[in-house]
């Protein structure tokens, strides 16, 4: 019910049919396992936060434009990682009433 997202560096749901099509069993299954999976997120979001300064670090003291732009471009790609986590952290899934 989970299939790994490399840019994201977590599973993510890919569901075959509609929410509503699954059993209530399976939804609590399904359920819990994304709470096992969003709950790794914040340490996702920590150590992708952690690159990112390693990398702002590089950027203050280098001097060649072009290494300066693609640090910044890597800067903004991993920031738009974490946005994506954040996004998938706030969903609030439900089991449908049966």
């Amino acid at each position: 019910m989970f299939e790994y997202n490399e840019r994201l560096g977590i599973p993510l749901p890919a569901f075959s049919k509609h929410w509503e099509e699954y059993p209530n069993e399976v939804q609590q299954q399904i359920l819990s396992d994304w709470e096992c999976i969003r709950g790794q997120i914040p340490d996702r979001i920590k150590h992708l936060e952690a690159i990112i300064n390693k990398k702002q670090e590089q950027l203050n003291d280098e001097e060649d434009f072009e290494l300066s732009c693609r640090l910044n471009e890597e800067i903004s790609e991993i920031a738009s990682i974490i946005n994506d986590l954040w996004l998938w952290y706030r969903i609030d899934p439900h089991i449908t009433e049966a």
